[in-house]
């Protein structure tokens, strides 16, 4: 580049750590209490059987257990299996009848009322419970696809790749989903081992389908074209085919935020072509940490029509024992309950992050984002590392 990164330190400049908590990390915690709260909607159905029985033996005649024992099948039908709703069923209205023959008899007509109406909920929570299984199978077939069509747009790259140890990571901001606008590839050339780290804007299929685009274009690129600044132009001329395809607003305002990077063999230099994508940070053995932003900033892709320069790259040093570190915005936009970003150069400075292997370091790094954030990630994050041995 054409000067020098600044860096933060292991010494000088370097951001004090917050101290960590002594009895575990806010997440931490926060699960405990969603596990205990778990554990006790789980025991509902049967506090409820047990708190009818009590109410009904110590109480006059005249007063019910009814509704106790009428809650408790509804309760068990989204949290229990077919057998354990059934069960629930059975156990309520059996239990509700002893105690009626035990305190006074069946003859009467309120008894009876109760007794059917008990009787008519647990089948009803029988029902519900089917109709909420075949809801979660349906869920779990969705979600199935999604991982299967992820690992197909974005798989895994392998542990080794030209000689540098590499590892990727997608962390989706919600739980339990798997695919959203976050990109990353890396292939290896006749010019070196090409990555690219990206973000769509926008959720949803039509974000999965630019996604696709990207990587296509970008590994056809890698292998055919000489300089990095054509690998832009092409993924720029892909993203606009595919938007003359599309209708609507997001044809029109959609873009995509891209870096670049070309490892030379046996070169230890590193080249970026950055199109308004977060700066890529190079982690070194002592704790070192220097963004590498690009001297000259240019428009995401997909927005030519605002304006067009040549893209142009930079080029850093990438010393043996270093590590590449790419990541899309989720990483960094990443806030606390104060509304603090992360700030993964301060986060990592200081500590042997280069030392670990690639896949630990992400680890690492996206477990202390949701630390950070509590959990509560506001958008996906694409991760990925690389280290020269």
């Amino acid at each position: 580049m054409s000067s020098g990164p600044e860096c933060f330190r292991s010494s000088g400049r370097l951001p004090a750590l917050a101290p960590r908590p002594r009895f575990g990390n806010p997440g931490e915690v926060e699960e405990g209490r969603i596990t205990h709260v778990r554990r006790f909607v789980r025991l509902l159905p049967a506090l409820l059987i047990a708190a009818g029985a009590g109410y009904e033996h110590a109480t006059p005649t005249a007063f019910t257990g009814a509704p106790f024992f009428t809650a408790a099948p509804l309760v068990a039908a989204p949290l229990y299996s077919l057998r354990g709703t059934v069960v629930t069923g059975v156990v309520a209205v059996t239990l509700l009848c002893v105690l009626r023959i035990v305190h006074g008899g069946l003859a009467r007509a309120a008894v009876i009322t109760e007794l059917v109406t008990v009787g008519v909920v647990a089948v009803l929570a029988v029902l519900i419970n089917l109709l909420v299984r075949r809801s979660d199978e349906r869920l779990a077939s969705v979600r199935e696809i999604a991982e299967a069509a992820q690992r197909a747009v974005l798989p895994e790259p392998a542990e080794r790749i030209g000689g540098f140890q590499i590892a990727a990571r997608y962390e989706a901001a919600q739980e339990g989903a798997s695919i959203g606008g976050d990109l990353y590839a890396v292939q290896d050339s006749p010019h070196g081992v090409r990555l690219v780290v990206g973000d769509v804007q926008g959720k949803g299929m039509g974000a999965v389908g630019a996604v696709a685009v990207v990587i296509g274009a970008f590994r056809e690129a890698a292998e055919q074209e000489a300089t990095l600044e054509a690998i832009a132009q092409r993924l720029e001329r892909a993203l606009a085919r595919e938007r003359t395809r599309r209708d609507g607003v997001d044809s029109r305002e959609g873009f995509t935020t891209v870096v670049l990077a070309e490892l030379p063999h046996g070169n230890g230099t590193v080249r970026l072509v950055n199109r308004g994508h977060p700066p890529p940070l190079l982690l070194y053995a002592d704790g070192t940490v220097c963004p590498l932003p690009a001297t000259e900033p240019a428009l995401p892709l997909g927005m030519s029509e605002l304006g067009a320069w040549p893209d142009r790259a930079d080029e850093a040093g990438f010393p043996g024992g270093a590590t590449l570190l790419l990541y899309t915005d989720g990483l960094s936009e990443a806030r606390d309950d104060k509304g603090r970003f992360y700030d993964p150069e301060a986060g990592l400075a200081g500590r042997a992050n280069a030392r670990r292997e690639p896949a630990a370091l992400l680890g690492v790094l996206a477990a202390e984002a949701r630390r950070h954030s509590a959990g509560g990630m506001a958008d996906d994050m694409a991760l990925m590392a690389v280290r020269r041995p």
